[in-house]
C-alpha cells in the first residue's frame, strides 16, 4: 500500500494515524506541495487525483482519494481496533465529530485557501492569520462543547474512534498558526494524551520522511 503524503498535510496526517493504528503496513511517497509551484499540480500527479490534493492512498487495486472517505474504508476493510462505535446513533455522533472538523474547519484554513488569499485577494499575512486563528477558534468552541458532553480519555468517552484521528492534526495545524487554545482545555487533555501513543507519535509531521 502507497500513501502519497506532504508532511505538514493534515489530511495525511489523519490518514497516517490510521493506518498506524490499524498497523496497516504502507510506503510514504513524498507529495511536496510547495516546491516548485507544488508537485500536486504535476500530470503524473493529477492522473492519481484530479482534484491535485493530498491525500491518495494506494491499495494496489484502486487509488483513494478523500481522506474522510478513506478513514471510513479502512475502518471497513480492518475491524481491529474498530474505529467507530458498535451502535449506529454513537457512530453518527461521532461523524459528526469528525465532520465539524473536517467539513467546517479545515477547509477554510488549508493551503489552497491561505494561497488565494495571499495571491489573488492580495491579504497580508497578519490578516490571514486571523482569518486562520477565526475559524479554528470558531469550530473548536463548538467542538469543545461537544467533548463536554461525549469525552472520556478520548472524544468518544474511552472509545479511540475516528473523532480523535481527526482532531490532532487539526490541533497541530492550530499550535503551528499560534492559536491560543487555553480556553479549549478537553482538546488539549485528548491532543496530550493520544499524543503519548506511538501511533500518533510516528505519524507526526515531524516524524515524517519529507520533513524539512
Amino acid at each position: 500500500m502507497k500513501l502519497y503524503s506532504y508532511w505538514r498535510s493534515s489530511t495525511a496526517y489523519r490518514l497516517r494515524i490510521a493506518l498506524n493504528i490499524k498497523q496497516v503496513t504502507y510506503d510514504i511517497i513524498p507529495v511536496h506541495l510547495v516546491k516548485d509551484g507544488g508537485e500536486q499540480f504535476s500530470p503524473w500527479y493529477t492522473e492519481l487525483n484530479p482534484q491535485q490534493r493530498v491525500p491518495v492512498l494506494d491499495t494496489g487495486k484502486s487509488c483513494l482519494i478523500q481522506s474522510m472517505a478513506i478513514l471510513e474504508w479502512l475502518d471497513e476493510t480492518y475491524s481491529e481496533p474498530p474505529l467507530l462505535p458498535v451502535d449506529h446513533l454513537s457512530r453518527a455522533q461521532v461523524r459528526a465529530m469528525m465532520q465539524l472538523i473536517g467539513c467546517d474547519i479545515h477547509p477554510l484554513n488549508n493551503i489552497r485557501v491561505l494561497k488565494y488569499l495571499s495571491e489573488q485577494l492580495q491579504v497580508d499575512d497578519s490578516a490571514k492569520q486571523t482569518w486562520y486563528q477565526h475559524w479554528v477558534i470558531d469550530g473548536f468552541r463548538a467542538f469543545e462543547t461537544l467533548l463536554k458532553r461525549h469525552s472520556g480519555q478520548y472524544c468518544w468517552h474511552d472509545q479511540l474512534t475516528l473523532a480523535d484521528v481527526t482532531l490532532i492534526p487539526q490541533v497541530y495545524n492550530a499550535r503551528r498558526f499560534q492559536v491560543e487554545l487555553t480556553e479549549f482545555p478537553n482538546v488539549t487533555k485528548i491532543y496530550n494524551h493520544c499524543m503519548q501513543h506511538a501511533a500518533f507519535k510516528n505519524a507526526s509531521p515531524d516524524a515524517q520522511p519529507d520533513a524539512i
